[in-house]
């Protein structure tokens, strides 16, 4: 009887020594997958941080640039500017200058004077020369007044509608415009061109 239980727990042992080592065997080989699963993973996750470097060096010369155009700016921004001439009542460091109170009349171009004063005689009372800035709008070697029949108004530079300056009299007071003398005149017709600007104070 003891013989047949030894036998018996004998195969028994033996039955479960075999199931285990199928399953060990079994299992090592899922073990085996398993890792292999894993260092075969690893590059996937080290490839992203492959990845990364590339994008510091794409992002370094951003700064780069950005260096290079900051100095592109400042030397538009560093120049000077240009002031008026001195002894000129006006603003403008380019252009006609009119002092109505004074009867004198400039041209100055980059804060420099370039021609005058000369004498001048603006508008009588009731057609006063408009004070303020102003622009030349046109010119006209010989242009005639037809607001005052027909007057000829030689050299006229016009810097407001109806007003220019021209050649005329120097003892009678205009309807509005600049009056300067033939030589004068023919200055600044030649000198101011259009879009120039044209000063008026009192």
């Amino acid at each position: 009887m003891r013989k047949i239980l030894v036998s018996v727990s004998t195969l028994a042992v033996a039955a479960v020594l075999g199931a285990c080592s199928a399953g060990a065997g079994d299992g090592a080989g899922e073990t085996q997958l398993a890792v292999a699963q894993p260092t075969s993973s690893v590059p996937t996750t080290t490839a992203p941080s492959t990845s990364e470097p590339p994008s510091s060096p794409s992002s370094t010369p951003s700064p780069s640039s950005t260096k290079k155009s900051t100095p592109k700016s400042t030397p538009s921004t560093s120049k000077p500017a240009v002031k008026a001439a001195e002894g000129v009542p006006c603003s403008s460091p380019d252009g006609a200058c009119v002092d109505l109170s004074a009867h004198k009349a400039w041209i100055s171009r980059g804060g420099k004077i370039i021609y005058g004063p000369v004498p001048m005689l603006p508008g009588k009372k009731g057609s006063t020369t408009p004070v303020g800035n102003f622009r030349v709008l046109s010119k006209e070697k010989m242009h005639y007044s037809k607001e005052f029949d027909n007057a000829p108004m030689p050299n006229s530079v016009f810097f407001y509608p109806g007003d220019a300056f021209h050649a005329g009299s120097l003892s009678n007071y205009s309807n509005g415009c600049i009056h300067l003398s033939n030589a004068a005149s023919l200055k600044f017709y030649n000198t101011l061109k259009i879009g120039d600007v044209v000063q008026v104070v009192r």
